[in-house]
């Protein structure tokens, strides 16, 4: 059997393992709660060596230095935690429990479409390509003990996908930061053409733009496009907002805007999604600003948007090429909180 198809049906069986992973026993506690039953079930099965990589301290640096790339060298992976690959079939399917737990169904379905596409990456690239590509280079790292009672914290991430929570008391006190990346951002050929992971990120953002007035426009549309999104720090470090506030619109189009940022909200749990959307509500949907650059005259037509107000920002960029080297067919979308992720709070 050819590796890459070995590693296709492997996450494929890990998948499957999973069923109803999470228990109806689970169902009346809190998300906050679940995540420490699950943390703790999965430290439960590591071995000794295996904690070495996966553990850390709460106060850890490597805590709030996170990345959405693939971080390697030489086709070796740099990143810490503990990788997919190293884990019994039991662990790993305990692992996706987890992330399972910290994502809404839509969210987890993209999440593990996103580490379904490495194979594609892998087939589309070839022998020759800059990065390992590999469904199951996927890393768990958590931070101090997982309990209802103290602080710790935990992430799952890997090339394209950064999931990050910290607890306090049983209670989700930080979601942030949450990226998805894409490549491609649309199949384009083979039995999978036409399947997009994250579709309703840009349809609702091109649904917006294409009713704002000239007017509007001028105020919206920006000259340069928005740079990277910024990973390995806590703080998004995007400055002030720019571009149109909600207050500005119509009625029809602030319900576009608003859908556009649940779609982001919506890759967590509904009680999780449901406290960030209060608290973009509490500062003022009015206020939140939309912008966006599109390069009408280039191949593929780029573009990038952001959404931000008082206590979040979004950010999304389709600017890089895919792996078939199509024009804008690469997506890194992600929610962050302001002024910084992982509940630091302060400037």
């Amino acid at each position: 059997m050819r590796p890459m198809l070995s590693r296709t049906l492997l996450l494929a069986a890990v998948l499957s393992t999973l069923g109803g992973a999470i228990l109806i026993a689970q169902s009346t506690k809190t998300t906050g709660q679940k995540m420490s039953a699950s943390a703790t079930k999965l430290v439960g099965t590591l071995t000794a060596e295996q904690k070495k990589s996966a553990m850390f301290d709460f106060d850890d640096e490597h805590r709030t230095t996170w990345f959405f790339t693939p971080v390697q060298e030489n086709k070796k992976s740099l990143r810490k935690g503990l990788r997919m690959d190293t884990m019994t079939a039991p662990q790993k399917a305990t692992m996706l429990e987890l992330l399972q737990v910290g994502l809404s169904g839509t969210g987890y379905q993209q999440a593990t479409d996103i580490m379904g596409l490495e194979n594609l990456l892998a087939e589309l690239e070839g022998d020759n390509g800059a990065m390992a590509r590999n469904p199951t280079w996927y890393f768990v790292s958590v931070f101090g003990e997982p309990s209802d009672t103290g602080k710790w914290g935990w992430r799952i991430e890997g090339h394209h996908l950064s999931v990050n929570f910290t607890l306090d008391k049983g209670e989700v006190i930080s979601a942030t930061p949450m990226v998805f990346g894409v490549n491609p951002a649309e199949i384009r050929e083979g039995p999978k053409k036409g399947q997009r992971v994250v579709p309703e990120v840009e349809d609702l953002a091109k649904e917006l733009i294409a009713t704002l007035t000239d007017d509007q426009k001028k105020v919206a549309a920006q000259a340069k496009q928005f740079a990277e999104i910024r990973e390995k720090f806590p703080d998004a470090a995007v400055g002030e907002p720019v571009g149109i506030t909600a207050e500005k619109l119509t009625a029809d189009q602030k319900k576009v805007l608003r859908k556009l940022v649940g779609a982001y909200a919506n890759r967590m749990p509904a009680d999780l999604a449901a406290s960030e959307l209060k608290k973009v509500d509490a500062g003022d949907f009015g206020k939140v600003h939309f912008a966006y650059c599109i390069e009408e005259k280039k191949e593929g037509k780029p573009y990038t948007y952001r959404v931000q107000g008082p206590s979040f920002v979004i950010e999304f960029l389709n600017v890089q090429a895919d792996a078939s080297k199509n024009p804008a067919n690469h997506i890194h979308s992600g929610w962050r909180s302001l002024p910084k992720d992982f509940a630091l709070g302060g400037k």
